[in-house]
């Protein structure tokens, strides 16, 4: 495959996941959509894992890191779709636009990386004015609509806090592997949820539902992933981390062509603030790296 057709294809995967998390329980419920894309996922992800020869580690560091990973995984996917049942689709996508900010604020506390320097702390700034202008609708439209945003926001902190302590342990592990190990954690606590709720088989499961499953468990999971991680060996960081700008447009759109969402202008005024926040977050973090190193080389070279 191309590389730019592999970069096309994340940013078309990641703008319509939201949509079809919103489908994948129409007249099944929430739980169902979840478990049933979680359950596709890791039986995939293992069947690939034979097929390219990778196994999966056991030692200490390895079994943390699936500890970090699963536990990540259920509670930011059961946040996020408990969530999708009471917020328009794009937005979820544009909540989520701040998880590169939630990452490298814990980053600095748990990871000792640098701290926030004037532009960056700026960036974060702007980006919790967009947050707070998409709040305020939602307290015009209703307490669920808050409680929507909410659950998305615990999901966005969570799974920002579970990817920094994965990379604090630094088990040094295959991505494809990380995945699978962390949905064989994520998986049983998923059917544990399952039964606990006294949720049932659905006797009906409507196309629309069942095929936004099959498309997350395949498609948003593993190919999705998969896909990433192509583009990160051939293209430079910076472009890859512009995905995460173009996604909250795209789920935006989404909603509206596909599922008649409607989209408040204070929304869409919203989502430019949080894109323009984490812009600024991710190319000042890069600028200030690059002029560390640039000092560091001329005093070795002095």
């Amino acid at each position: 495959m191309s590389v730019p057709a592999a970069y096309l294809g994340i940013v078309l995967i990641w703008g319509t996941t939201p949509l079809a998390i919103k489908w994948s329980g129409e007249g099944v419920g929430y739980l169902f959509g979840v478990t049933g894309r979680m359950v596709i996922g890791v039986t995939l992800a293992l069947l690939v894992l034979r097929l390219i020869g990778q196994r999966l580690a056991w030692h200490k560091r390895a079994r943390h890191t699936y500890l970090a990973a699963g536990l990540g995984i259920f509670i930011a996917m059961t946040a996020v779709y408990w969530a999708s049942q009471f917020i328009p689709s794009g937005w979820i996508s544009v909540v989520f636009g701040l998880s590169p900010i939630f990452t490298g604020l814990m980053a600095r506390i748990w990871l000792q990386e640098p701290g926030l320097d004037l532009q960056r702390f700026l960036a974060v700034m702007i980006a919790l004015v967009g947050l707070a202008t998409i709040f305020s609708v939602g307290v015009e439209l209703g307490v669920s609509f808050v409680l929507g945003l909410s659950g998305v926001l615990v999901s966005v902190v969570t799974h920002s806090a579970s990817a920094v302590w994965v990379k604090r342990i630094d088990a040094q592990l295959h991505g494809l592997v990380v995945t699978a190990g962390g949905l064989m954690v994520a998986v049983p606590l998923f059917l544990l949820s399952w039964f606990l709720q006294g949720e049932s088989w659905p006797v009906v499961v409507e196309q629309r539902a069942l095929t936004s499953i099959v498309y997350l468990g395949v498609v948003g999971s593993v190919l999705g992933f998969a896909l990433y991680f192509y583009v990160l060996r051939y293209v430079e960081t910076t472009k890859v981390a512009l995905i995460t700008l173009m996604t909250p447009v795209i789920a935006l759109l989404a909603g509206k062509w596909l599922n008649a969402e409607q989209v408040d202008l204070r929304v869409w005024a919203g989502a430019a603030l949080i894109m323009l926040g984490l812009a600024g977050f991710e190319l000042s973090g890069r600028i200030s790296a690059q002029l560390r190193s640039s000092k560091a080389s001329e005093s070795v070279g002095q």
